[in-house]
C-alpha cells in the first residue's frame, strides 16, 4: 500500500514526493489566490471552486491556507473569512449556509505522541464534519476527527476536540455546550437585543419569497 492510500485510509503515512506533488498542485491555486485583487469577487469564487474538492456558491476572504483543497467538500454558500487555515489531510465535509470568521483553523491532521514514534515521520489525518448553518467564531481551533451538528454557533476563540450537537452554542476551551438555541433566538442578536421591526419585516419577506426558514425542531 503506497502512501497516498494510507493517508485516505486515515492510516499512518509518511509525506513522500508522491503526495509532495498533490500539494504543489493545491499550493499553485493558492499563490493566485491569495495575491489575487481583492476586489475581484467573481475570480475569487471561481479559483475557490477550481481548488475545492466540491462546492456550490463558496466565497474566501483571501489569504486562505490549505494543504490539499481537494480534500475540502462544501455544500451551498460557505463564507470563510480572513486567514482561514484548514489542514486538509482527511476530508472536511462543511454542510450548506456555513460561516467562518477570521482566523479559524481546521486541523485534520495530527502526529504520534511518542517522540520516537513521531520522528519516524509518520503522521495522520481523521476527518472533520460540520454540519449545515454552523457559525464559527473567530480563532476557533477544530481539532481532528470533531463533528459539529447542524445550526451550532461555536464562540470565538474556542478548541473544538469532541462532537458537538445540533441546535447550540458551544464554546471555551475545551468547547463545551453552553445552552441551547430556542425559536426565541429568531428575532433577537447580540445579548438577546430585540431585532428592530424593519429588520423582522425584511427577514419575513426574505423566508417568504425563499421558502421555509430554518424550523426549530419541535421534538428531539
Amino acid at each position: 500500500m503506497n502512501h497516498i492510500e494510507r493517508r485516505d485510509r486515515q492510516m499512518l503515512y509518511i509525506s513522500d514526493e508522491a503526495i509532495f506533488e498533490e500539494q504543489k498542485k493545491c499550493r499553485r491555486l493558492l499563490q493566485r489566490l491569495n495575491f489575487m485583487d481583492r476586489s475581484d469577487f467573481d475570480g475569487i469564487s471561481a479559483l475557490v471552486k477550481q481548488l475545492f474538492g466540491s462546492s456550490e456558491g463558496a466565497f474566501v476572504n483571501p489569504p486562505f491556507y490549505c494543504d490539499y483543497g481537494s480534500h475540502i467538500h462544501a455544500g451551498k454558500n460557505l463564507f470563510i473569512n480572513y486567514n482561514c487555515t484548514i489542514i486538509d489531510v482527511a476530508p472536511v465535509t462543511i454542510g450548506d449556509n456555513c460561516q467562518m470568521a477570521p482566523n479559524v483553523s481546521i486541523y485534520t491532521a495530527g502526529h504520534p505522541v511518542h517522540p520516537a514514534a513521531r520522528n519516524t515521520a509518520y503522521e495522520y489525518g481523521i476527518e472533520i464534519t460540520i454540519g449545515h448553518n454552523v457559525w464559527i467564531g473567530g480563532n476557533s481551533v477544530i481539532l481532528p476527527g470533531a463533528r459539529i451538528g447542524d445550526n451550532a454557533v461555536i464562540g470565538a476563540g474556542s478548541v473544538v476536540n469532541r462532537d458537538i450537537p445540533a441546535w447550540c452554542v458551544a464554546a471555551g476551551n475545551p468547547c463545551r455546550v453552553i445552552r441551547r438555541i430556542t425559536e426565541a433566538d429568531r428575532y433577537t442578536y447580540f445579548r438577546n437585543v430585540a431585532a428592530d421591526e424593519e429588520a423582522v419585516r425584511h427577514m419575513r419577506q426574505i423566508w417568504s419569497e425563499s421558502g421555509d426558514p430554518v424550523k426549530f425542531p419541535t421534538a428531539e
